[in-house]
Parts: C-alpha cells; structure tokens; sequence
C-alpha cells in the first residue's frame, strides 16, 4: 500500500514537470509546429500504446487516471514533450545528426522505462516485451514524427511560396 502511495506521488510530480516543460516549450517559435508535434507524437502514442494494452504486452497497474487503460501521462504529455525537445535539437540536422540525436533521446527513455518496469507497479511488460522493443517504438516514433514535420515544412513553404 505504500508503494502504490509513492508511485501515485510520483506520477503527480512527473506531470507538474511535463506540464512545466510543456509550458516551457511554448514560448520558442515556431509555436504551430511544437503543437503539431504535441498533437501528431500523442496521437502515434496513443494508438500504439491502446495497440500494446490490448494485446496483452503492456499493462499500467498504478495509474494517474484510472479511466484509461494506457498511461496518459506518457503518451498524452511526456513523450509529446520529449518529441519536441527531439525536433528542436534536429531541426537543422543531416540526417546521421537525426539518427544519433534520435539514439540520444530513445535510449536514455528506453533505460528509464525498464528501470521504472523493474522497480515500480507504474508499467509491466507482458508476453515476449522487453526494453528493446520500447527502445524501437520510441526511436522510430521520434523518427516518423521528424520526417512527417519535415513534409509538412517543406509543402509549407512550397505553398507560401505560390501566394
């Protein structure tokens, strides 16, 4: 009982600080692209995240919002907030700048996920999951929401550019 107390502490912190880095990342433009980020990052998390609870690979025994199955904290607010700070840091980037700035954020989160999956009831890997596999889904969801931005940038400009 009172471990599932201090997890609960936990995630409230964990959301002041998503909610404050959120905040924080608001006030750098261009803002209409960190939203579109936000917004296209928790919609890919939310899908896969309900994909995995479903099929049995994940489950999230302590929750902020028990009205959900999958972490909302994760795939509505940190990983979004994350993903921004991912296409801030790459948005000048080559493409190997892209791959190893996307190795620098994926493993870090990959080794807080298995450390949190060891030792807290916050997520628990089921069937044949394990951190390489959270390693793959947050480093090729970084990966698809950077390329999916650089389209949308680049028919951006190309239809400014026709007015």
């Amino acid at each position: 009982m009172k471990k599932r107390k201090y997890e609960k502490i936990t995630l409230r912190i964990l959301c002041v600080i998503g909610i404050g880095s959120f905040l924080n990342l608001l006030r750098k433009p261009p803002l209409k692209d960190w939203l579109i980020i936000f917004l296209l990052k928790s919609y890919i998390a939310s899908i896969l995240d309900n994909l995995l609870v479903k099929k049995g690979y994940l489950t999230y025994p302590v929750k902020l919002l028990k009205t959900f199955d999958v972490s909302v904290l994760f795939s509505y607010l940190l990983f979004p907030v994350s993903c921004i700070y991912f296409n801030q840091v790459t948005k000048n980037s080559s493409f190997l700048g892209i791959l190893t700035k996307s190795l620098l954020f994926s493993v870090p989160s990959a080794l807080a996920e298995h450390w949190i999956e060891r030792n807290t009831n916050l997520i628990k890997y089921k069937k044949s999951w394990t951190t390489i596999h959270s390693f793959i889904s947050i480093a090729s969801t970084f990966l698809i929401v950077r390329f999916t931005m650089s389209l949308i940038r680049k028919v951006a400009s190309k239809q400014s550019g026709k007015n």
